[in-house]
């Protein structure tokens, strides 16, 4: 039987083409540094808390450094460690990594990769020097028919040396990029980058954000430890970026006034994963520039795919749109796929995505909707009050041209009566609705929007207005009587032109159109 052969490609499927985005860079190998910091814990190396993690950033060197104090790689380990590819000691299910190929990522976007680490009691430092664009050459003439194994390409690739030079009492790990590819630049824009690991990376929620306490409370009640790290970029630290107010489309602002925590669980009742959700007022889904939009899938506290994972299980795309919040998979068997983009397919996933689009498409589907309808009912409510007040301030005024243009404001004043009304008992309704169910958070959807819109005095009956009484000396202002130079005649036939404006064109227009009439006649 011959020998089995592992082609060069294998590499180039491991390296430029793992990914469809080069910034998972850093991911993989923070999530690497969390493993070990989690291993330097345990054995007592580190105090809790006591772990970091420093990455760099040098644009005018174009390098990349990301560095550790946690165990290190013993000089006697460390070709082993780093050498052989997917032979991880990891565990499935306890490790955050456990493939044994994330550090081969760095491959496909620079010239040059080098680790560098020393562990504690020696006084040896080990590195190991990749030529990536080597890699990249041969590979290429691999498929020009210059035949070479993926054992060939690494042995002529990798480099290893050794110094001693170290203090017997340290402990690092260290991985630098050397000259990032010119396509791959915005590796090294700091803003980009410390954006993109403010919602990636497992790091602490940033201390203006006033939920964070109760979500902590929420997890240690089911028993449930949120991985949190020092990770700093150029010694800036990098924290979750959450808020309370995000902005809408089309409806303005909106905010974060509550929190709402579910746990998912299978049949047997195992804790599958849990969320917590921002509760708005949901007056339009969230604009797409803002960062902390979506249920953000996470595993270990580090996301998992983008934002839009689990847009899938809704219904409605724009359903996950109205939500802020975060998804913790907690199940040993929802195992991260290799792109770490999702979980691979097992029984448990299953369970885990009937479980989480019953609760999308049930229960935040109702409140969505349910906030949207509301602020609906509001909206209607306004309007008639605005055009109440309108009218009053055009009758006080004198901006009606005749009896006819007055008379038709007061048929849509009387339009959109009737719309407030109906608005009102639809309130009314899901109000009800919500106590009968026990709806708690609608109830206080309901309740928040009612203190911040319901100013207005309750919807009064617009009766249309009496006729001028003639005993008093009073009358109705028109607009012409401005033009006091005129004659009445004269006025008249103005009133009339102006009401055949009036009748012609929408308010805005005629508006204007009267304006400059006026202005010209005066």
């Amino acid at each position: 039987m011959s020998e089995y052969v592992f082609g060069a490609n294998i590499l180039e499927n491991l390296t430029t083409g793992m990914y469809q985005d080069s910034k998972v860079i850093y991911r993989e190998y923070i999530q690497n540094a969390c493993d070990q910091i989690d291993k330097a814990v345990r054995d007592g190396l580190l105090l809790q808390f006591e772990g970091y993690i420093h990455i760099w950033l040098d644009p005018c060197r174009r390098t990349i450094s990301i560095e550790d104090n946690a165990t290190g790689i013993p000089t006697a380990e460390f070709k082993k460690t780093l050498g052989n590819i997917a032979d991880s000691d990891k565990k499935i299910g306890e490790d955050k990594g456990f493939r044994g190929i994330g550090r081969l990522c760095g491959l496909a976007y620079c010239k040059e990769l080098v680790f560098t680490s020393t562990a504690k009691g020696e006084t040896i430092v080990s590195t190991m020097r990749c030529d990536a664009l080597k890699m990249r050459e041969l590979i290429a003439a691999n498929g020009r028919g210059d035949k070479r194994t993926a054992i060939d390409i690494l042995q002529s690739i990798n480099e290893f040396t050794t110094e001693n030079i170290a203090n017997p009492n340290d402990h690092w790990f260290k991985v630098e990029l050397i000259g990032i590819n010119n396509e791959n630049t915005y590796l090294l824009d700091f803003a980009q980058i410390k954006e993109y690991l403010s919602f990636v990376a497992p790091v602490p929620y940033i201390n203006t954000f006033i939920f964070r306490s109760e979500i902590h409370k929420h997890a240690e009640k089911i028993n449930y430890q949120i991985d949190e790290y020092a990770i700093t970029l150029n010694g800036e630290a990098v924290v979750k970026k959450y808020k309370t107010n995000f902005k809408t489309h089309a409806k303005g602002d909106d905010e974060i006034f509550d929190i709402e925590f579910k746990d998912v669980r299978d049949l047997n009742g195992n804790l599958l994963a849990w969320i917590w959700w921002g509760v708005s007022r949901f007056k339009a889904a969230i604009q797409k520039d803002c960062q902390m939009r979506g249920l953000r899938l996470r595993k270990e506290n580090i996301q998992i795919g983008d934002d839009d994972a689990l847009q899938k299980l809704f219904k409605e795309d724009r359903g996950h749109h109205y939500f802020i919040g975060e998804v913790f998979a907690v199940s040993k068997d929802l195992i991260p796929n290799s792109q770490r983009d999702y979980f691979n397919e097992n029984e448990t996933r299953n369970q885990f995505e009937r479980e989480l689009k019953r609760y999308f498409n049930d229960e935040l589907k109702s409140i969505y909707y349910g906030g949207s309808a509301i602020n609906s009912a509001f909206d209607k409510i306004d309007i008639f009050m605005k055009k109440e007040a309108e009218f009053k301030e055009k009758e006080t005024n004198g901006e009606f041209v005749d009896t006819m243009h007055r008379e038709a404001e007061i048929a849509e004043i009387e339009k959109a009566k009737t719309k407030a009304i109906e608005a009102k008992i639809e309130i009314e309704r899901k109000k009800q609705k919500a106590e009968e169910k026990d709806n708690t958070v609608m109830g206080r959807l309901i309740e928040r929007i009612a203190t911040e819109r319901t100013q207005n005095p309750p919807i009064t009956t617009i009766v249309k207005p009496p006729e001028p009484d003639t005993k008093k000396d009073t009358k109705v202002p028109w607009r012409t009587d401005k033009l006091s130079t005129y004659s009445k005649k004269e006025r008249k036939l103005i009133s009339k032109i102006f009401g055949i404006i009036v009748t012609s064109t929408n308010k805005e227009t005629a508006e204007s159109i009267i304006k400059r009439i006026e202005d010209e006649l005066q």
